[in-house]
Order: structure tokens, then C-alpha cells, then sequence
């Protein structure tokens, strides 16, 4: 029961930890527990990792990597529609670690847990309820 709790919260505040460093909650560029300290240095590193994309989508996917880890996070920490957002979660962090491990190699992937965070999030979905969350209430609710 608190196993699933955990995941939930650790995958939503390593998203919301990325999101806080790439707009500068975590320090400036170069500081001890900033990676990259700013939107810009992000785009830079997103750019990188997209480097087959054409030009022009840059920021886009920049702005849509952010906005899909601060939805999921959101939906995690609540606890709604649960088994779609672990899904969705671990997706994502699939498509990182491939686009990572094909920019900078697989090094880089284990250093960040990558892989890890998607097997916990493929594991997650697998649960068929989820203690303290919007789901359990709204499912109580039904049964009323």
C-alpha cells in the first residue's frame, strides 16, 4: 500500500526537481546543485538531445517535455487517473533515456536513474488501486 505511495511522490518530485533546476529554483548555472540553472542553459541541453530534430522545434520540445513532467507530476502526487499518468510517466522517461543514451551515451542514463524511474513507473501502473490518492476517494464516492 505505502510502496505505491512512494513511487508516486519519488517520480513526482524528480520531475518537479528537473522543472525547479531549468528555471533556476535550484541556483544559477554553475552552482553546486543546479544542472543547468536556467531556461536557456536547458533549450541548449534539450537541443542536444533532439539533435535530429530540425531547429525550429527547439524550444518546443523544451516547453513540452516541461509541461508533460509538471502534468504528470501534478497527477501523480494527487493520485489521479493514476495508472494512465504512471504510463505516460514511464513513457516519457523511456523516450529520455533513448534520446539521452543516443546523444551522450548509456552512462549518462545510469547516473540520472533513468531507467530505473521508467521500470518504477511501468510497475506502478500495474497496481490496481492506489491508497491515498483522488482515484481511492472518487472510487468510494462511486459507491456511495
Amino acid at each position: 500500500m505505502y510502496s505505491q505511495l512512494f513511487v508516486r511522490v519519488a517520480v513526482a518530485t524528480a520531475f518537479l526537481s528537473a522543472v525547479a533546476d531549468r528555471l533556476g529554483f535550484w541556483g544559477a548555472p554553475g552552482t553546486a546543485n543546479a544542472s543547468w540553472g536556467n531556461w536557456a542553459n536547458f533549450v541548449t541541453y534539450s537541443n542536444q538531445l533532439n539533435f535530429f530534430a530540425p531547429a525550429s522545434m527547439a524550444s518546443l520540445l523544451a516547453i513540452a517535455a516541461t509541461v508533460l513532467e509538471v502534468v504528470l507530476a501534478i497527477l501523480l502526487l494527487i493520485g489521479y487517473r493514476t495508472r494512465l499518468a504512471a504510463l505516460l510517466s514511464g513513457g516519457l522517461l523511456i523516450i529520455f533515456a533513448l534520446t539521452m543514451t543516443i546523444s551522450f551515451g548509456i552512462k549518462v542514463t545510469l547516473n540520472y536513474s533513468v531507467w530505473v524511474g521508467a521500470s518504477a513507473c511501468f510497475l506502478l501502473s500495474t497496481f490496481r488501486s492506489f491508497a491515498f490518492s483522488l482515484d481511492a476517494y472518487l472510487a468510494l464516492l462511486r459507491k456511495k
